[in-house]
């Protein structure tokens, strides 16, 4: 087998086959997801600091911050107030209830979301994935597009079409963001804003265990 050939068949199994494997046995794995994302963090990170085409300020500089900040945080209040909006309109009942009903448990996700869930996914799905794949996937575009896919695939286990929807939108915008800023925490705060933002106003029901969801 080729460097080539392993590359496509890793990136297969892990980022495709992986998640439907969850999917169909999710009643059964549903414990283990959190330990898995933090293991497969682990596993990546490995490989990438001991790859040494690897640039390792990726992960933690600022990259090309400047060139994408405007539209980073004029897409999020603008998406945020029309968000929002709709979800007032369509879904009062889970309108800002985690913030109104469970306030300590949403302070502190405020505190541990970026760092316990954010940042695994945000470093396999951007810094390893356009990295480890790019000899194989020369087009940035590509890139962009099989990384949101994937991010959205891996979120099929919670069993509903609003959490993978939403995933595959948030993928092409933070795959996006890594494509032109090359940083690794520039779209940990991109995907902490947004995550943090749909939590807020009720979306992140959506984003629970999908035995929850299905039964609720």
């Amino acid at each position: 087998m080729t460097a080539s050939q392993y590359r496509w068949f890793e990136l297969c199994g892990v980022f495709f086959c992986l998640p439907l494997f969850t999917y169909l046995f999710k009643d059964y794995l549903s414990s283990w997801l959190f330990p898995a994302l933090l293991i497969l963090m682990i596993v990546c990170t490995f490989l990438l600091l001991t790859d040494p085409h690897f640039k390792r300020f990726r992960l933690t500089s600022l990259g090309q911050f400047s060139q994408v900040k405007h539209r980073l945080f004029t897409g999020f209040f603008i998406g945020a107030l029309f968000s929002a909006m709709l979800f007032g309109l369509a879904n009062q009942t889970l309108w800002f209830a985690m913030p109104k009903n469970e306030t300590t448990q949403w302070l502190i996700l405020l505190i541990a979301y970026p760092l316990l869930s954010v940042l695994p996914q945000e470093l396999i799905f951007r810094s390893y994935f356009f990295h480890r794949y790019k000899h194989i996937l020369p087009s940035k575009n590509v890139r962009i597009f099989l990384s949101a896919l994937s991010f959205a695939l891996a979120h099929c286990v919670y069993d509903n079409w609003v959490a993978i929807a939403l995933s595959f939108a948030g993928g092409l915008l933070f795959s996006y963001t890594y494509a032109h800023s090359r940083s690794l925490m520039v779209c940990v705060l991109e995907h902490s804003l947004w995550g943090l933002w749909m939590f807020t106003i009720g979306v992140g029901s959506y984003l629970d265990s999908g035995i929850r969801i299905t039964t609720s």
